[in-house]
């Protein structure tokens, strides 16, 4: 069963995102198509980013960064739970995709967006940008939960039956390119050799 990472996008105090990430992993793990993970960015706490080397390379400095390494590379797909913060993503997402590279390839991802009229929608369209940037395969279904407050309440998040559609039809399509992917998973390009060592001889041939 190919491996499901909702990840919950925002770390701000207060946050509504977690409670509908754990909306979002619960509906993921009923649709039975994948094994599913919630990933807290809130949780796994990454500075900004701080390593020294590209991504491409894949030689990371700092446990934190091959913690994070571990986590996107054992998932066949992502859902990112995201707001929109001033028209876009927040920025700890944006730093925790920074981080990797090779890991994301070949990815089919969906996204779960909240706010208020515009339902976090202006953040997917920029997410979808660097998602494409990483080889990964942003999918047209989505979930969009305008006015989010009025799903708040004693109890958490409150669904209804639009959101609990959109979501199945997201993971319907996320579950076929899962699949369609595989093969380029299984195949990744090579790594780029690694940068020479400071002080060490270059060539010039």
């Amino acid at each position: 069963m190919p491996k499901l990472h909702v990840v919950v996008g925002s770390t701000r105090p207060g946050r509504l995102g977690l409670p509908i990430g754990q909306w979002a992993a619960q509906a993921a793990k009923e649709h039975a198509g994948f094994d599913v993970e919630l990933a807290d960015l809130a949780e796994l706490g990454l500075p900004l980013l701080d390593e020294p080397g590209h991504p491409r390379a894949g030689l990371y400095a700092h446990e934190h960064t091959r913690r994070w390494s571990a986590t996107v590379d054992e998932a066949d797909a992502f859902v990112f739970v995201t707001p929109e913060y001033n028209s876009g993503p927040p920025a700890a997402l944006l730093n925790a995709l920074s981080f990797l590279y090779g890991e994301w390839l070949y990815k089919p991802v969906g996204f779960v967006s909240y706010g208020g009229v515009a339902a976090g929608l202006r953040s997917v369209q920029v997410l979808k940008q660097v998602a494409t940037a990483l080889k990964m395969m942003p999918i047209p279904e989505s979930v969009a939960i305008p006015f989010v407050f009025k799903h708040m309440g004693e109890g958490g998040f409150r669904t209804d039956a639009p959101l609990e559609a959109a979501a199945t039809m997201m993971l319907d399509e996320l579950l076929r390119w899962t699949e369609a992917l595989r093969p380029l998973r299984l195949n990744p390009p090579p790594a780029p050799a690694a940068p020479p060592a400071p002080g060490a001889p270059v060539s010039r041939v």
